[in-house]
């Protein structure tokens, strides 16, 4: 019964909140899967994050390997992760058998609107220089198994969503 799903998409998009609707979701079927988000992630794998290239590609291939061990153990992983680069989640779907990436599709002024880590602020402020989708390239999944937009319906609804797709493939037993 283990899967991944990872979702990716913009900073603000929704992410967490839908990460949040799904393993409760999951929860209430019984499922307890673990959740990697990069914010709680990169506190203890790159205390004193420079968000450059070399440390994403390390990052991210350690979130990978860490949702790999969780799954071996037979623990459903959902990666809350924007992973900019499709190398980063690509890597994922090549080590993890039941994958599904979900693409949080929301638009700049969206998020930039939500800005709830204060990260489209900080850019304009001059304070970042790499927020990906603005100053970094965001490499928007190519054929993900879903795609929901984050600036439409709620949390749940998305989470429901993934949650049929999961019954679909049955991977919820």
């Amino acid at each position: 019964m283990s899967f991944a799903v990872w979702l990716t998409g913009l900073s603000g998009s929704g992410k967490s909140a839908i990460a949040r609707e799904l393993a409760a979701a999951l929860h209430r079927r019984g499922v307890e899967a673990a959740v990697l988000e990069s914010d709680v992630m990169r506190t203890q794998l790159t205390p004193f994050p420079r968000y450059d290239e070399r440390e994403r590609d390390f990052f991210y291939a350690a979130l990978v390997e860490l949702g790999a061990f969780a799954l071996g153990q037979g623990v459903p992983v959902i990666f809350d992760a924007t992973a900019n680069r499709r190398a980063y989640r690509d890597a994922a779907r090549k080590r993890i058998a039941r994958f599904a990436e979900v693409f949080v599709d929301t638009p700049l002024e969206a998020c930039a609107a939500r800005d709830p880590k204060g990260l489209y602020r900080a850019a304009r402020d001059g304070k970042s220089s790499t927020l990906p989708g603005l100053q970094a390239a965001y490499e928007a999944p190519l054929s993900p198994e879903l795609t929901l937009r984050g600036d439409q319906g709620t949390p749940a609804a998305a989470a429901a969503r993934i949650v049929a797709f999961l019954d679909a493939q049955r991977w919820l037993g």
